[in-house]
């Protein structure tokens, strides 16, 4: 497995950085992390995928289910700096206009 996560605050956002591979290995820790801080009642999350080289589709369900549920919190979840392999599967899969995806973490808070 290889997937590494950190949370950090701004500007009333957390901003979970995630680098390496969401797969079906790793998918169940970006799930657990997003849970966990979620948990902590922070629910205006931003995902710093700009580090992540590949994402199949259990990284886009666990982000989708987390969007859900957060949503439920009236809460947000933004995603920024994918990687242009990233962001195609995005793309491809529609989920584009489910989650706004922005170039970078200041972007996004800026913008959301």
């Amino acid at each position: 497995m290889d997937l590494s996560t950190s949370a950090t605050a701004a500007d009333g956002w957390t901003v979970l950085h995630v680098a390496g591979e969401i797969d079906v290995l790793s998918a169940p820790v970006l799930r657990s992390r997003l849970d966990d801080q979620i948990r902590a009642g922070n629910n205006r999350l931003v995902i710093d995928l700009s580090e992540v080289r590949f994402m199949d589709s259990m990284g886009l369900g666990v982000l989708v289910g987390r969007l859900k549920f957060v949503r439920i919190h009236r809460g947000t979840i933004v995603l920024a700096g994918p990687s242009e392999r990233v962001r195609r599967v995005f793309d491809i899969t529609g989920l584009d206009k489910v989650f706004d995806l922005y170039d970078s973490v200041p972007s996004a808070i800026a913008s959301a």
